[in-house]
């Protein structure tokens, strides 16, 4: 049986959260800024929609 990955989470800093919100500003996509913060679509896009704001260039 294969070994499942183990996740490992990171906290979001205020420098992180100011960052997303530029992207989302320039409506850079979403991929790139998952490969950019290494983290995931999903978790990016979530902590958007917590903050109140949208992602991506297609809203």
């Amino acid at each position: 049986m294969a070994k499942k990955k183990k996740t490992v989470r990171r906290e979001w800093t205020p420098g992180d959260v100011k960052e997303l919100k530029a992207h989302s500003r320039a409506r850079t996509p979403v991929a790139k800024i998952s490969k950019m913060t290494k983290r995931t679509e999903g978790a990016l896009r979530q902590k958007a929609l917590h903050l109140g704001f949208g992602l991506g260039h297609q809203r």
